[in-house]
């Protein structure tokens, strides 16, 4: 007769079966996931992945050209701000519509009109840029044309977006050289 658990124990979880192979393929399978539902599990979650992305990519495109839309607008506020404080002239630069360095005071080369951002020239996926500016006799700028542009077209704006002293925004779908030309009026 052997040493150890007597024999009678015939029972699958006595302590010396759990050494033996049949008690450790009961143990495997008492813990975790199989394979099989691991695999299901990571297709269901690409199915949905696959269906919510492309959304997600439309969600952010339209949210980047209103933006745009609005920093065009905000743009145009802050050059009639502008035109008003500084003798009747426009500016054809954001840095000028935007904050002064820290410390200094407002003035025409930094009127703090418009936030560190716009005035860097690139605000949610678009690049602002001036298109044309019309200079007069005396110096000033009469007429200003401001083109929003998306940076990835596709990914970051799907639209061309452009405004003028006229204070109209209108849009391109195809590119910002025209937009102010064949362009349609933004509602």
């Amino acid at each position: 007769m052997e040493r150890g658990w007597p024999q009678k124990c015939v029972s699958r979880s006595c302590p010396h079966t759990l050494n033996q192979p049949e008690g450790r393929k009961l143990m495997r399978k008492q813990h975790g996931f199989s394979l099989i539902e691991l695999l299901i599990v990571v297709a269901v979650i690409l199915v949905i992945a696959a269906i919510a992305i492309p959304n997600l990519m439309r969600s952010r495109i339209a949210a980047n050209e209103a933006s745009a839309v609005g920093s065009l607008r905000a743009i145009n506020n802050a050059e009639a701000t502008y035109n008003i404080t500084y003798n009747n002239t426009y500016t054809c630069t954001l840095s000028a519509l935007g904050p002064p360095s820290s410390g200094a005071s407002v003035s025409s080369g930094a009127a703090g009109l418009l936030d560190s951002n716009l005035a860097g020239g690139t605000k949610s996926g678009y690049a602002f840029t001036p298109a044309t500016c019309t200079t007069s006799a005396t110096g000033s700028i009469t007429f200003y044309q401001w083109v929003a542009s998306p940076v990835a077209p596709g990914t970051s704006g799907s639209r061309f977006f452009c405004t003028s002293d006229t204070f109209s925004i209108q849009v391109d779908p195809n590119s910002a050289a025209n937009c102010l030309t064949i362009g349609s009026p933004v509602g």
